[in-house]
């Protein structure tokens, strides 16, 4: 007699249905934007960028499904290797020979087709990481200068992902670490501190640059830089505009003809908007907030605080880097160069969002993973403390959360 399955949480199921409608959305859309600038320039039948999106897809969607039934416990265990070889790569991206340049911007390895981009690879590292670090450190949020290492880990790489340039990927990176320290419990005047220094260094960064100062200028006022800096965020408004309510239809976006630049990565919801209207904006408004709600269930309801965080980090990257995307394309933020997850075409970051979302399904079908817990980041260890430290630390965080004063101070988040 065949053993009988246990069915998917409502959340597993959910999460799994809306990715797999995002990938749909995303090959239909990234045919129709690249489709009329592939014939046009006379580079091959119209379909080159739809082949590479399903065959890096079906590499997702494998890596994907391989994760979601490894145990948690195993994914643990590539945490340190798979951060170094993140920075090995991000350092080598910056050696002549090695790195591959596009528009001034060198953020590639590889050759021809066959290139990934590191700084995608380090988002997912930096994430494991820092639910790592702080699920051993329960106690890490008493003093601010325990988060040192974090602070150091992360400062590394935002710096290597900035000097690219890569500005969008480094704000994903800094949003998505941030969602993860108020899962932590940070302290509200800690979080305060750190997003307005944050901020200050983001806005000088944005200055150091002649190109740089002229789309912050440009962002202020797009129509009056139409003709230079402001050509591509007037064409995505424009797209967006003519859509109207129910759009042009399917493949009828006349801004993709070698008008609107990256029609089919950064600015693909401009097309969305012009051939399926206001109607198919929130369709994919609607898919993301499937994700939202229940990668936040899932957060919510996880064996152990690693798995907890874990799944907070993998919910807030997708969110974090749609909602930049999105503020774009709308002109509510200067242009960043973030595709928008799991529709813009783009092989390293669909591959890496892919196994992401399996790291998130395994924990909604009930991956947890132990770890040991350390009382505190200046002590010497749990050695010192025995046993009975950690598996009291353990039960407090595993189990309902703490109040608000039980760490000294406020908390963002429990």
């Amino acid at each position: 007699m065949a053993r009988r399955r246990h069915p998917h949480p409502v959340e597993y199921n959910i999460l799994l249905t809306a990715t797999m409608c995002l990938l749909a959305a995303g090959a239909v859309m990234v045919f129709s934007a690249s489709s009329a600038r592939t014939l046009l320039s006379g580079q091959g039948p119209g379909t080159e960028y739809l082949i590479r999106y399903v065959a890096f897809g079906a590499v997702g969607f494998g890596v994907m499904h391989l994760i979601a039934r490894r145990k948690l416990t195993t994914i643990l265990q590539f945490t340190g290797p798979l951060l170094a070889f993140a920075f090995a790569c991000l350092i080598a991206v910056k050696i002549p020979g090695l790195g591959v340049e596009v528009n001034g911007a060198r953020r590639w390895l590889g050759a021809g087709p066959l290139t990934f981009q590191p700084s995608e690879l380090m988002k997912l590292a930096l994430i494991l990481y820092s639910a790592k670090l702080l699920a051993e450190r329960p106690r890490i949020m008493r003093r601010w200068q325990n988060l040192t290492p974090l602070g150091l880990v992360v400062g590394s790489a935002a710096l290597l992902v900035a000097s690219q340039p890569d500005l969008g990927t480094t704000l994903v990176i800094c949003m998505t670490i941030a969602a993860m320290l108020v899962a932590a419990g940070i302290p509200i005047r800690w979080l305060a501190t750190i997003g307005a220094a944050g901020g200050a260094l983001v806005f000088i960064y944005a200055l150091s640059a002649p190109y740089r100062r002229e789309r912050l200028i440009s962002f202020l006022d797009p129509w009056a830089h139409a003709g230079d800096e402001g050509f591509q965020v007037v064409q995505g408004q424009i797209a967006l505009g003519s859509g109207g309510l129910f759009g042009r239809g399917i493949g009828e976006s006349l801004q993709k003809n070698l008008f609107l630049p990256e029609a089919h990565t950064d600015f693909i919801l401009a097309i969305i908007g012009e051939e399926l209207g206001v109607v198919g904006v929130l369709g994919v408004l609607f898919l993301y907030g499937l994700v939202a709600y229940a990668g936040l269930r899932v957060a919510r309801n996880a064996h152990g605080r690693y798995a907890k965080l874990l799944a907070a980090g993998i919910t807030s990257l997708v969110l974090c880097q749609a909602l930049l995307n999105m503020s774009t394309v709308l002109g509510l933020a200067p242009l960043t160069g973030v595709p928008l997850p799991f529709i813009s075409y783009g092989s390293t970051n669909l591959i890496v969002l892919l196994a992401g979302m399996g790291v998130l399904l395994n924990i909604a079908n009930g991956g947890q993973a132990t770890l040991r817990v350390v009382s505190s980041s200046d002590a010497r260890g749990s050695r010192r403390h025995g046993s009975s430290t950690a598996d009291r630390d353990r039960r407090r965080w595993d189990g309902r959360a703490r109040g608000a004063g039980a760490v000294g101070g406020r908390r963002a988040a429990g």
